[in-house]
């Protein structure tokens, strides 16, 4: 039944979640915000003690932490109660007072079509699993025999056989009173292009029937038995009833096994999903003959947080998670989430089970790679990185992928893991010699920078736009950081968003953050020193770091000012959004970074560029980095 656009929203809001489930479950008290719809509970659908069921009022959904369950109200009925979708709606609108609206004629009439043409998928299956039964399907059993299936796995996946015959199942569903028309819009049978009789679709094939979440068959899996047929594994063709992109196999099962605590096991295809429920993964489903699809994540992402994707070691393997990687990047976030667990070479799911054991793929699942490993892999894996060139356009690869991740903090933190794995690649070794390069070629008469000081003092403030300010205060910065290698590390992430405008200081930005030495990055060190304005930046001093975070924190509030307070004015005209109240408070947190003084002894910067000047040199003049008696 098609129900008016917004009706199920104006449902939900009018009767809080946890007044339906309220009725399920025993609230704990003490961990509940009532004020706030802020419900926890035992979960009702596994046997637990702790409260790790979870129910919010104001978003309308409940999750379970321990089994995954997860859901609107009208989804908690149908799982817990087994209520069918409308069962489930006219339920919660006797809770609301509403009226569930009169059925669309249209969708009446379109319900009706799909529950005939389930009614001749199933009579299909029925006839299928007769069939391998017979006399004719001998070679189809010795070949489910010798890959390990007993009559409980058969029946369990409701496997059969078309006989390589044209009439055979379109005889027996007509015998049944089924209409040609029917037969053919189920996709069972095709109509030649000449007007002659339609034929079966599936001949000497095993079937596997594929059933969707409400257990109707909605179409089939045929693995050919001629070692020479065009197709080896044959699809039912899309259908009101059957859309590949939008099902998985062993759906209704695996989600029954995910609650249970199974983990979401992602295969290739159907033998591999009954081989891993045979050696006790039940958690497995497979995309139907096609690579995954957005609306295949999705419904993965409905039943897991953190599906485990199956790979054959093979090279078509690696390039189906390759190719998964740029589907899986603008959906990725809190909750969803991909992991990759690759098989030895030559060997599928059955294999390793048969010859090494469970415990075998057990290890496998156990180590599965995330997400951020794969896309590691396809931008580095044969590739060298010998210039500054290929770095940066590797840098420029990553930053591009992990720009198409849409949550904040998943961005974030695949930035962190990425930076982990420039350190690994490059060397630390390596960046530690070229800081230290640096470090050994101090001012005459200078010494080596000791380590930054644990305990910063107060910044300094100032606001400058973007002008000759901003440029001596990169300058300033990318000297001090030059001169003082290892202080670095401690502002990495601070100096990744300086992006120069000079191609010298962006290959000098590189070089400081890569561990490398370019002949670019080293123009832009003698340039910087030859700067009237920057000629005193110390070559020591154990408070280097103080002059450092003064400069950062200075340019990173104009850069606030310039970029998020525009953005702000223009949502200002529209609805506030959660996004406008982050961006003023991250403007807010800047300004208010940069006017708590750093350096009791300092006076405010001024905004040109000689009154810059003048603070860096009067801090160098006044030896601010060394201790009183010295």
């Amino acid at each position: 039944m098609s129900l008016p656009p917004g009706f199920l929203d104006e449902l939900r809001a009018r009767v809080p979640i946890s007044r339906v489930i309220g009725r399920r479950v025993v609230w704990d008290r003490h961990k509940s915000n009532q004020a706030k719809g802020d419900w926890w509970a035992p979960c009702p659908f596994h046997q637990e003690k702790t409260a790790s069921f979870h129910c919010d009022d104001q978003k309308g959904f409940y999750y379970c932490f321990g089994c995954q369950a997860k859901g609107d109200v009208i989804g908690f009925l149908r799982e817990l109660d087994g209520m069918d979708f409308m069962g489930a709606v006219k339920a919660v609108a006797a809770e609301a007072g509403m009226s569930v609206p009169e059925p669309d004629p249209r969708a009446r009439a379109a319900q009706d079509r799909n529950a005939q043409l389930a009614e001749v998928t199933d009579a299909a299956n029925r006839w299928f699993r007769l069939q391998l039964q017979s006399a004719g399907a001998a070679a189809a059993r010795d070949y489910l025999t010798r890959r390990g299936l007993d009559q409980a796995a058969l029946d369990r996946f409701e496997i059969g056989f078309a006989p390589d015959g044209r009439q055979g199942l379109r005889a027996a569903l007509r015998d049944k009173g089924l209409a040609d028309a029917l037969i053919a819009e189920s996709g069972m049978t095709i109509a030649p292009d000449d007007g002659g009789q339609p034929f079966d679709r599936f001949r000497g094939r095993i079937m596997f029937p594929i059933r969707d979440s409400r257990e109707r068959v909605i179409g089939f899996g045929g693995r050919a038995m001629d070692p020479n047929a065009r197709a080896k594994y044959l699809n039912s063709p899309e259908t009101p009833l059957f859309d590949k992109g939008r099902n998985l196999y062993n759906v209704g099962p695996a989600r029954a096994a995910v609650a249970k605590g199974a983990s979401l096991l992602v295969a290739e295809g159907y033998m591999d999903v009954i081989a891993l429920d045979r050696a006790g993964f039940g958690g497995a489903v497979a995309p139907l003959g096609t690579a995954i699809t957005e609306e295949q994540l999705r419904l993965m992402w409905r039943i897991a947080p953190e599906p485990v994707v199956m790979l054959d070691g093979d090279a078509a393997g690696q390039r189906a998670a390759m190719r998964l990687i740029d589907l899986a990047l603008p959906m990725t976030g809190p909750g969803q989430a991909l992991r990759f667990a690759v098989l030895p070479p030559g060997l599928d799911p059955d294999d390793l089970v048969r010859d090494r054991g469970q415990a075998a793929m057990a290890e496998v699942i156990a180590g599965a790679r995330p997400l951020v490993d794969l896309l590691w892999q396809r931008e580095t894996e044969g590739k060298v990185f010998d210039s500054p060139e290929r770095k940066a356009a590797l840098d420029s690869a990553l930053r591009a992928a992990i720009g198409r991740i849409p949550d904040e903090s998943t961005r974030a933190h695949y930035a962190e893991a990425i930076r982990d794995k420039r350190r690994e690649l490059f060397g630390q070794a390596g960046r530690a010699s070229n800081r230290e390069s640096w470090q050994a070629q101090p001012r005459k008469g200078g010494r080596r920078a000791p380590e930054a000081s644990a305990t910063a003092p107060a910044r300094a403030s100032v606001f400058v736009g973007r002008d000759a300010g901003d440029t001596l205060l990169e300058g300033a910065a990318l000297l001090l950081c030059a001169t003082h290698p290892a202080l670095v590390a401690e502002v990495e992430t601070r100096l990744e968003r300086l992006a120069p405008q000079d191609a010298g200081r962006a290959a000098l930005v590189h070089d400081l953050l890569a561990g490398t030495d370019s002949a670019a990055g080293r123009g832009a060190i003698e340039a910087l020193r030859a700067d009237p304005h920057l000629g005193l930046i110390p070559a020591e001093g154990e408070q280097a770091g103080a002059i450092l975070l003064n400069v950062l924190d200075r340019l990173e509030s104009a850069r606030a000012a310039r970029l998020e307070l525009p953005r702000a004015e223009a949502e200002i005209s529209g609805e506030t959004d959660e996004g406008l109240t982050w961006r003023m408070s991250q403007l807010a947190r800047a300004r208010e970074a940069a006017n708590h003084p750093r350096l009791s002894d300092t006076r405010d910067l001024g905004e040109d560029r000689e009154a810059l000047s003048l603070q860096l040199n009067e801090w160098v003049a006044g030896q601010i980095w060394r201790k009183p008696g010295r």
